[in-house]
């Protein structure tokens, strides 16, 4: 009989140890912050080189260094004979450098050392009209201040200052735009006829360094990379707040480009902080250029538009991306997944994690019929088909219904943190168009309001606390395999 009841205390002792086991497991599983790093993450990024070490100051090619004198030419010149001898380093001495376009050639680092300003000048006329793309539309629209187009084996650094002195493009466009263009019901082609700016364009190049810079006040985006690939953008300080609050003076665009590094970045803006691009409507679908393989980690997002966006130019598809490691500071949303029904394309293999985020509008916010007065584009009566500029008739092109509509899936967030939301989740996919595959792993949330899900499927979730003030649960509508249940939410009721 002791036998018998030794042998029974040890299944017992074995059945206990392996649930405990189990239960360990199972926690650990909904507690782990592991990453989800993709195998690809370790080959963006340009490769590093080394260019010749002779300097070429711009004060020995005829810079004046007084904020006043415009150096266009001198500082162009300067590059253009370090490009002759075979490569090297364009530089300057300590002081203000007023510039309109310039352009980097290959084999050159293009250096802006601490006590030098390069300010930009406020004529656009003094920055050159190229063929480039500009929110989606290749059209010929002035060049940025620097540019780096169709070179490679570059690098523009240093730390001094890049100001572009946007103010007074901010100010046009906003009188175009109110006392113009929406009166006439233009509001969709005005952002492209009002020319303003860019401070930093990377275009058709390959294997460039952007890094350690301060650029503030830009016209336009600050730092658009597009059409290239292995560019590496590193270090940047962007402060476009600075007198006032530019439309569109986004942070960081990575537009149709591929194996892209951004890291330990610092934004300040009036819109997106980093935001991945792949052209819009007929003419994104055109050009059929995908943005992919994409890293983002290790920088901060103060004020702006989204922490990280996508879109709303997502023609060309955006897929294959990683962020890590972003602190958000009043920034208006977190996640930000945007485009509209004339767009098409997909978004998808997008991983985001170990993100913390403070006094923030959405945490995520997803949609895809973003700013119908910007994103539809409808002629008035009394224009002339026939008369009206290259850039129109893109824009006006119609888009086949079925190719119009975008796709959203296959999204991981892990290891979020945000506190002072005003919403923590609004998710709306389309009837046509349902968000699938979407993973939540050690998500907290504080929010004024929890939110809601629309036509979206397939949702994993583990470790979810959504703390809403109002206590109620997230609404889900047109839904299927999406539970919020109160395993995983949590409603502040106190």
């Amino acid at each position: 009989m002791n036998h018998i009841r030794l042998k029974v205390l040890i299944l017992l002792s074995i059945f206990t140890i392996s649930c405990r086991q189990k239960e360990t497991s199972e926690n650990k599983e909904l507690t782990s912050s592991e990453s989800f790093i993709p195998d690809w993450v370790n080959k963006v990024g340009a490769t590093p080189f080394e260019n010749k070490k002779e300097l070429f100051y711009v004060n020995d090619y005829g810079a004046i260094n007084d904020g006043e004198t415009l150096n266009t030419q001198a500082i162009q010149k300067t590059i253009d004979a370090c490009a002759q001898a075979g490569g090297g380093i364009v530089t300057f001495k300590p002081g203000e450098y007023l510039s309109g376009s310039v352009f980097i050639k290959s084999g050159i680092d293009f250096i802006v050392p601490k006590g030098a300003i390069i300010k930009g000048s406020e004529n656009i006329k003094d920055y050159i009209e190229i063929d480039t793309r500009v929110a989606g539309i290749e059209m010929v629209w002035p060049a940025a201040l620097i540019n780096i187009e169709n070179e490679s084996n570059v690098v523009l650094g240093g730390e001094g200052v890049i100001d572009g002195q946007g103010r007074v493009f901010w100010d046009y466009y906003w009188d175009l735009r109110k006392n113009n263009y929406e009166p006439r019901g233009l509001r969709w082609i005005v952002d492209y006829d009002a020319k303003r700016p860019r401070t930093v364009l990377v275009q058709n190049s390959k294997n460039v360094f952007v890094k350690d810079l301060n650029l503030q006040r830009a016209g336009f985006w600050t730092v658009q990379v597009l059409y290239s690939e292995y560019i590496t953008v590193d270090g940047l300080k962007i402060r476009n707040n600075i007198g006032g609050h530019g439309p569109s003076t986004d942070g960081i665009d990575i537009d149709s480009s591929k194996w892209i590094l951004v890291q330990n970045c610092d934004i300040d803006c009036n819109d997106d902080n980093f935001c991945l691009k792949a052209g819009r409507d007929w003419d994104g679908q055109r050009v059929n250029k995908p943005t992919e393989y994409v890293v983002i980690k290790d920088c901060i997002a103060r004020q702006g538009a989204g922490l990280f966006t996508l879109g709303s130019e997502t023609s060309g598809s955006i897929r294959h991306v990683y962020v890590s490691n972003i602190k958000g500071l009043g920034t208006k949303n977190g996640l930000n997944i945007k485009s509209a029904t004339n767009r098409g394309g997909t978004v998808e293999d997008i991983y985001l994690e170990h993100i913390k985020m403070d006094s923030v509008r959405t945490f995520m916010q997803v949609g895809m019929n973003w700013n119908p007065n910007y994103s539809y584009s409808k002629l008035p009566e009394g224009f002339n088909k026939d008369s009206i500029p290259e850039h129109w008739k893109k824009m006006l092109e119609k888009v086949d219904p079925e190719k119009g509509i975008p796709t959203f899936r296959n999204i991981t967030l892990n290891d979020i943190h945000v506190e002072g939301a005003g919403t923590a989740i609004n998710v709306n996919g389309l009837e046509q168009s349902v968000i699938d595959n979407i993973t939540l792993n050690n998500v907290f949330i504080q929010a004024q309001k929890a939110g809601k899900i629309n036509y979206s499927s397939n949702w994993t979730i583990n470790n979810v606390k959504i703390m809403a003030d109002g206590g109620a649960h997230v609404e889900l509508e047109h839904t299927t395999s999406v539970d919020l249940s109160p395993s995983v939410y949590q409603a502040n009721q106190e």
